[in-house]
């Protein structure tokens, strides 16, 4: 995925650039965990890497759910254009 392209995206929903807001947080943490993921199916036995990608893992969960408690509308157009599965909570 390109970053300025949903940077662009983002921006224009909200009419300027943030890129502190919750979505690009969610995006960048994704683009890194994809990365990530890609990196340790080569490299299998990286164990900090592994624990890095536990760290922004549990990061992006927690802002996951601190949108859906939000705004769960904004909640589920990011899951889908990030194709990210819905994580089940309580």
């Amino acid at each position: 995925m390109a970053k300025n392209s949903v940077i662009s995206i983002i921006s224009q929903k909200e009419n300027k650039e943030n890129r502190g807001s919750v979505e690009f947080q969610v995006f960048s943490f994704t683009t890194k965990i994809r990365r990530l993921t890609s990196h340790l199916e080569l490299h299998k036995k990286d164990f900090s890497s592994q624990k890095g990608l536990r760290k922004v893992l549990g990061k992006r969960q927690r802002l996951l759910a601190y949108l859906s408690k939000r705004n769960r509308g904004r909640y589920k157009e990011l899951i889908d254009e990030l194709n990210i599965r819905e994580i089940k909570t309580r």
